[in-house]
């Protein structure tokens, strides 16, 4: 059985031009236009080569010859979790850090032109000097150094990835997120620390003793100081009611002696006006004189 082939005739050949036309005015007026987000730019390319750069919003392009590459103008960070280094005093560490930068908005075009791309331009100019300048700045440092003076070695390695990354991006920091040594090392300085609380608390208690101490002489010397004053206070006392009473006796001693009928004026008043029972032989009455 023989198949028959109809050819199209010319009528539907034309109708078909109108719709041919209609579809390649939309892809023309389609491929004409153009957006570009914030925080990004866009690189204008015609047949390969760049002519400019597009700010964001909505663009225009020729179709079929112009491209519209986005670079990104906002803050990225790269991380770095295991990167080798040794100390000055020669201690191994595995250092974790990150990278934050950014493109510069008028950069966009010398990325694309140099680098394609940002992970390419990371990947030849951050990648490449990070490992190397964490290292040569750690190795500045000791081992114990680096973490007491966790900012300034923080610092040291800012300015060398900047001074030595160069490009069309920005480096707008550097974080050092955690040092890790070796465990031997850390016991080192674990026993060491806790060698060092056991000398200052040893130095904090002699140091309570001596206080203590210095507070118990004070306090003796004191107690002595305040016997002696009393004690003298005392013999003053003494010595002033023992110089009144010589004084008194000195006093009635002088009296009596200036005058005799004195000391039978007192012997009278202290006479009970009793008479001895007992008297003596020729034995005279007391008080009672006779002129011979």
């Amino acid at each position: 059985m023989a198949i028959q082939y109809n050819a199209p005739s010319n009528t539907s050949v034309i109708k078909l031009v109108p719709l041919l036309v209609i579809i390649v005015l939309v892809v023309i007026a389609y491929g004409s236009w153009f957006t570009v987000d914030q925080g990004e730019r866009g690189v204008h390319l015609r047949n390969g080569r760049v002519i400019g750069t597009a700010e964001p919003g909505m663009g225009f392009k020729l179709p079929l010859f112009d491209k519209i590459v986005k670079i990104s103008t906002q803050t990225h960070t790269v991380s770095y979790p295991k990167l080798q280094a040794y100390s000055r005093d020669q201690q191994p560490a595995t250092i974790r850090a990150s990278v934050t930068f950014r493109v510069p908005e008028d950069k966009a075009a010398e990325v694309y032109a140099e680098f394609k791309s940002i992970d390419a331009m990371v990947d030849r100019l951050v990648d490449r000097q990070v490992p190397t300048q964490i290292e040569n700045i750690f190795g500045q440092y000791t081992a114990i150094s680096a973490v007491q003076e966790r900012v300034k070695f923080v610092m040291d390695v800012n300015q060398a990835l900047k001074d030595s990354v160069h490009g069309p991006i920005e480096i707008t920091s550097v974080q050092v997120e955690n040092i890790d040594f070796s465990s031997a090392y850390e016991k080192s300085v674990e026993d060491r620390m806790r060698a060092e609380v056991e000398v200052q608390t040893q130095k904090q208690n002699l140091e309570k003793e001596r206080v203590s101490a210095q507070i118990a002489v004070t306090k003796a010397q004191a107690e002595a100081d305040s016997q002696l004053a009393k004690a003298k206070a005392e013999a003053e006392a003494i010595r002033i009611k023992g110089d009144a009473e010589a004084a008194a006796i000195k006093s009635r001693a002088d009296a009596l002696a200036k005058n005799k009928d004195l000391i039978e004026l007192t012997k009278a008043e202290r006479w009970d006006g009793k008479l001895p029972a007992t008297m003596l032989p020729n034995s005279t009455l007391p008080f009672f004189e006779t002129n011979k």
